[in-house]
């Protein structure tokens, strides 16, 4: 049942970012053809954008080192937005000569992870993506920056404001269509997320031009959410099935899921244009390949897989009285 709740917006549009970002954490190579039709399954299901691929030096994603082979098989996807990641020109390049017309760069707030994941400093990276940025939008390509440790980082611990505001603005003002703000461990609250909002406000960078990346590592994910469209934010991130994390911050766990988000949001009466059953019947067959349960709460639910009541839960058979719940003297509770 859907019940409206004031101060939301009509329409966000999910970015999917479980072929990408979910897939590039997993231990085991998906094969080509399953990541296509996975995408391909996406669309489907009424996702518009569908962050597709990266073309990073497989040496550092390796999950990912099909991008060119893989690329080319989603050209029938007419109408729909492919973002591909490109860490630097090269990168740019490899996409351009596959048609990309939609790109990211992935940057830092914190200097710790900047070294960790680019091997550069904050300035350094900057410094890196302002050709990237700059060729791309020449050629009439769409530029998502991606900012990841905006709200805590494992090494650094809570990161101020004023310096995701710095680098924010320095992506923005480079030209970037949209920035993407990653809690890359999943710490950030909802009064953070106002507080964060509120501070790129008034540095320069508009609302309209964020969308936010939520990882559930203390289950804040969704109350995040909602606090940032509360805010006027309309665009959210969010992986099918709930896969992903981040490997170079092992404490981060699976990003937001794409079914718990259009859950939470048909029931706010928020449209998204997603069809929930195709979507969990997609992330349920994408688990069976992974061969394990999808983590999102809204698959499970759903489908019953992962949900299996264990032996203690079942009803007592006939003869037999149900166990006493433990009470407050007993040992283990």
């Amino acid at each position: 049942m859907s019940f409206p709740a004031p101060g939301l917006p009509a329409r966000i549009r999910i970015h999917e970012v479980g072929p990408r970002d979910g897939l590039q954490n997993e231990s085991a190579t998906v094969p080509t053809e399953i990541k296509a039709e996975f995408i391909h399954r996406l669309a489907d299901a009424g996702l518009t954008t569908v962050e597709a691929t990266s073309f990073v030096h497989p040496t550092w994603v390796p999950q990912l080192a099909d991008a060119e082979d893989l690329f080319p098989r989603l050209s029938d996807l007419a109408g729909i937005a492919l973002p591909v990641l490109v860490p630097n020109e090269r990168g740019l390049d490899r996409a351009l000569a596959l048609g990309a017309r939609s790109i990211a760069v992935f940057g830092s707030a914190t200097e710790t992870f900047a070294s960790r994941n680019l091997n550069r400093t904050v300035a350094e990276s900057l410094a890196m993506f302002e050709p990237v940025v700059a060729r791309a939008k020449a050629e009439g390509v769409r530029v998502r920056g991606y900012l990841s440790m905006c709200f805590g980082d494992p090494w650094e611990g809570p990161v101020p404001l004023s310096q995701v505001v710095h680098v924010a603005k320095s992506l923005f003002d480079q030209g970037c269509d949209e920035l993407s703000l990653g809690d890359t461990i999943g710490v950030a609250t909802p009064g953070h997320v106002t507080a964060l909002l509120a501070a790129l406000d008034e540095g320069g960078v508009p609302t309209t031009a964020i969308g936010v990346h939520f990882h559930d590592t203390y289950g804040q994910a969704l109350a995040n959410t909602l606090a940032a469209l509360q805010h006027g934010v309309t665009t959210v991130d969010a992986s099918a099935g709930g896969l992903g994390g981040c490997p170079y911050a092992k404490s981060a766990t699976g990003n937001l899921a794409t079914e718990d988000l259009v859950w939470m949001l048909q029931g706010l009466g928020v449209e998204t244009g997603v069809d929930l059953g195709r979507l969990t019947a997609t992330s349920s067959w994408m688990a069976g390949h992974l061969g394990r349960p999808s983590p999102s709460r809204t698959v499970r639910a759903l489908t019953g897989v992962g949900t299996e009541r264990t032996a203690s839960d079942r009803e007592p058979e006939a003869g037999h009285p149900a166990s006493t719940p433990a009470g407050p003297d007993d040992k283990e509770s």
